[in-house]
């Protein structure tokens, strides 16, 4: 489990080509702290692996649905990636529960500043739009952040300095896809009410809260 609040930035060493499986090195310093081969990071906020570690930095093996599912196809050698180790059991929990496990990409539709803050408009499909909701949270690359506004066809977040520089997010221009992770209670309170979208046509599957519902429950 992560909590969304970025330790890093590391730099792609090497990465399969033309977005395929295989193995990914990635340059780092403070990650390495502690970490042992079998550990997680949250690299862009996909949760990998340790497979190897050298001194400046660590490798782990992509496999080709977390390819199809983020934006890594994008990456290339000497991309900026954003880099958090798994939370510590006795560690702060500064941001949000995060899994490390992609619901899909969304893309950068505006970059706006405001005084000392940026706003991002993030654009995204409606299986993901449908579970964001105004002042809950949401990892855009592993990005713990905060919804400030959301419609029928993306999203907003105003980032503060501090973020601007910590991470990848206002290094993106427009049309750049990014790594979305959805609240996952919101996931599970949407799976038990049977409300879930049916991801290839964002069209509402069968089932929901009905009053038979209801009334099995008194």
């Amino acid at each position: 489990m992560f909590t969304g609040i970025i330790e890093e930035l590391g730099t792609i060493k090497e990465i399969p080509s033309a977005g395929g499986s295989g193995v990914i090195s990635i340059a780092a310093s403070k990650v390495l702290e502690g970490t042992k081969i079998g550990d997680s990071i949250a690299v862009n906020g996909i949760c990998l692996t340790v497979t190897g570690l050298s001194p400046d930095g660590f490798t782990a093996d992509v496999m080709p649905e977390t390819v199809r599912r983020t934006s890594l196809s994008i990456l290339k050698r000497g991309s900026y990636v954003n880099l958090e180790r798994a939370m510590a059991a006795d560690g702060r929990f500064g941001g949000h529960i995060v899994s490390g496990h992609i619901d899909g990409t969304g893309t950068i539709k505006e970059l706006k500043k405001e005084k000392n803050a940026t706003w991002v408009t993030v654009s995204a499909p409606g299986h993901i739009l449908r579970l964001i909701v105004e002042k809950g949270s949401i990892a855009i690359d592993g990005i713990s952040l905060t919804v400030a506004g959301v419609d029928d066809t993306s999203f907003k977040v105003s980032v503060i300095p501090h973020t601007s520089a910590e991470t990848t997010l206002t290094l993106k221009k427009a049309g750049d896809p990014v790594n979305l992770e959805t609240d996952i209670v919101g996931k599970y309170v949407e799976k038990l009410l049977g409300t879930a979208y049916i991801k290839q046509d964002d069209k509402p599957a069968s089932g929901g809260l009905t009053m038979e519902m209801l009334e099995g429950l008194l």
